[in-house]
């Protein structure tokens, strides 16, 4: 889909990071939709005229450092409670009370947390990819440190300001495509290749993305949206939310262990590490996810999960939404 095809509205609204730019299209219930790493609003571009048409006011956000919204400079500003709280500020800007949020990737975890910590505005709570995993636990970096083993964990490796970003910066439009072919069904390393979620000491995280293709869900056109918006704000808003996970460990303390009960949807991909890693988390659903109306796993699927299976995830999105309480839906 191109992006001069989607008959959105662009705008900014003031929010505790300064500004989120936000896209929006329809009318009806709220629905904001959080992206991930590394992405943008138009990671939705899919679901926003689905939603739209299914009756919903969708809006896609700007995670703080992304895009067109602020990039504060202190690395400790991109810590979740203030995601959460720049959630909020967008819902109230819009004039609306409550929202159902939709999360994929590092959203998924921002939206959980939205629906944690403000369930008087988020009345309803989707995730896709990565499964809900409470506060608890080691120390976040400790763990990341023994996950690498022989080689350092992809988390680890973007601790380090500036490491990261220097491998990133001389090729971002190069760098996106690697790592946006690393993690789909279609161009994703063979099993018995190096894992892309891992840096070879001394290496670099591109060492082990894939050459060649492009993988099927994303055109030309769509990287150069892509990559425009990073070669023109850098990369180091984005790496900065690896850089908070202690400090959202030590800030959610109150909350170990903590459910969210609101009324969920989870979607993963079967072939995605966020979900084959943490399948733990899934099994625990009953207990950290009471109010989980369906779960569903997409076969032959992998982590850009609403770019890769579009149709099937607006049904899954617009099902799940039109079967929620009257004044869950937003």
């Amino acid at each position: 889909m191109s992006r001069h095809a989607l008959d959105v509205t662009h705008r900014s609204v003031p929010s505790p990071a300064g500004r989120i730019h936000l896209v929006e299209q329809g009318t009806g219930p709220l629905v904001l939709l959080v992206h991930g790493f590394p992405e943008s609003w138009y990671s939705w571009r899919h679901q926003l005229p689905a939603l739209s048409a299914a009756g919903y006011r969708a809006v896609a956000v700007d995670v703080r450092g992304y895009g067109r919204s602020s990039k504060p400079a202190d690395p400790a500003a991109y810590r979740m409670l203030d995601l959460v709280e720049d959630n909020v500020a967008v819902v109230h800007a819009l004039g609306e009370q409550s929202a159902a949020i939709v999360g994929h990737d590092w959203g998924s975890p921002i939206a959980a947390n939205s629906a944690l910590l403000r369930p008087d505005v988020f009345r309803a709570v989707g995730l896709l990819s990565v499964p809900y995993t409470p506060r608890g636990g080691p120390r976040p970096t400790d763990v990341f440190t023994r996950v690498g083993g022989d080689d350092e964990f992809y988390v680890s490796y973007f601790q380090q300001p500036g490491r990261a970003e220097a491998e990133v910066e001389p090729d971002v439009r190069g760098w996106l495509a690697g790592i946006y072919a690393a993690l789909p069904a279609d161009t994703m390393p063979a099993p018995d290749a190096p894992n892309p979620h891992f840096v070879g000491r001394g290496g670099k995280l591109r060492d082990r993305f894939p050459a060649g293709r492009l993988p099927g869900w994303l055109s030309e056109e769509d990287l150069d949206v892509y990559a425009a918006e990073f070669e023109r704000t850098g990369i180091t808003g984005p790496l900065n939310r690896y850089r908070n996970m202690d400090r959202d460990w030590e800030d959610l303390a109150d909350f170990d262990g903590a459910p969210v009960t609101q009324p969920s949807l989870f979607v993963g991909g079967a072939l995605d590490a966020s979900t084959t890693w943490l399948t733990d988390a899934i099994k625990a659903y009953p207990t950290t996810l009471p109010g989980l109306v369906s779960s569903h796993l997409l076969d032959d699927c992998g982590h850009w999960i609403q770019q890769e299976r579009p149709a099937e995830i607006n049904r899954l999105l617009t099902e799940w939404l039109g079967g929620l309480p009257v004044g869950s839906e937003g």
